[in-house]
């Protein structure tokens, strides 16, 4: 208390000029009208400020839950495209010649997302790890993609994690074709750089320039058919001279991977059993 006192006492000359001064301030901007609205504007422009830096904080701890909304609602527009592309051919190939009776909109395909927690893009076999397993849907051999392309394919299931085969894996071949034409080949990583892949086994009579999109065949229970994996940026010698080798820019951005979508799909699941049982050697009748 002493301590209190005498610090009081010591700088007692300032606290009364400090007084002062915001006495006189308050009699100078409230009886002036021009010193008034000076103080006003400012303070308006400070307080303001303060509120815009606020936001910026506040908008930047939110981005990740904005894009993963952002995400959700692409997804639930891709599954819907997915569905209407579905219900049109079968539209086609059932119902126009027959009976001319519209079906119900099919939903072949959603999507699961998920958040990457882990992965590598230098090593010569790449893997991914997302936070979504068995409890979330998730089953071995489901097709991976993000908003740009191609990610890879679910090879190990856990509860709550799954281990993905990453297109940036040798181990990982993907059917593909280049866009308007119907002849396909293999695409696959040469293990050199992360942003290049390899169409192999394109027949020689395919036409194509430098720029075309190349996108997956649908000759796969994983990936449905027209997703886009990368643009043709060239071709590479081969051996045999019946196939074209063309060099293929990725869309998908691995260095940047954060949000994924799993494929999640009812005609995968029965392509499978029929492959299952063509196998084992058993008939079938499953569609």
């Amino acid at each position: 208390m002493r301590n209190l006192i005498d610090f009081l006492i010591k700088y007692s000359t300032w606290f009364v000029f400090a007084f002062y001064v915001i006495v006189s301030c308050i009699f100078l901007f409230d009886k002036n009208p021009y010193q008034h609205h000076v103080y006003m504007t400012s303070a308006g422009r400070l307080t303001a400020g303060i509120y815009d830096l606020s936001h910026n904080i506040t908008s930047y701890f939110n981005l990740r839950e904005t894009n993963e909304e952002l995400q959700l609602q692409n997804a639930r527009l891709e599954e819907e495209l997915l569905g209407m592309k579905a219900t049109l051919q079968m539209y086609q190939e059932k119902y126009y010649a027959d009976t001319m009776v519209a079906p119900e909109p099919l939903r072949p395909y959603r999507f699961i997302i998920a958040s990457v927690i882990n992965n590598s893009i230098h090593r010569p076999y790449n893997y991914i790890t997302i936070n979504k397993g068995a409890k979330d849907g998730i089953k071995p051999e489901m097709g991976v993609v993000d908003q740009n392309g191609i990610v890879g394919v679910v090879n190990i299931v856990g509860d709550s994690y799954s281990r993905l085969i990453s297109l940036l894996n040798p181990n990982f071949r993907l059917s593909c074709k280049v866009k308007g034409n119907e002849a396909f080949g293999s695409l696959v990583w040469d293990g050199k750089d992360p942003q290049i892949a390899l169409l192999e086994e394109l027949p020689r009579h395919t036409i194509y320039t430098t720029g075309d999109t190349v996108v997956t065949s649908g000759y796969s229970a994983m990936f449905p058919e027209g997703i886009p994996v990368g643009i043709v940026t060239g071709s590479e010698k081969t051996i045999d001279d019946n196939f074209y080798t063309l060099r293929v820019k990725l869309l998908t951005d691995f260095s940047r991977l954060s949000t994924v979508r799993v494929i999640s799909s009812d005609i995968s699941d029965s392509i499978k059993q029929v492959e299952i049982d063509e196998n084992e050697g058993k008939p079938t009748t499953k569609q």
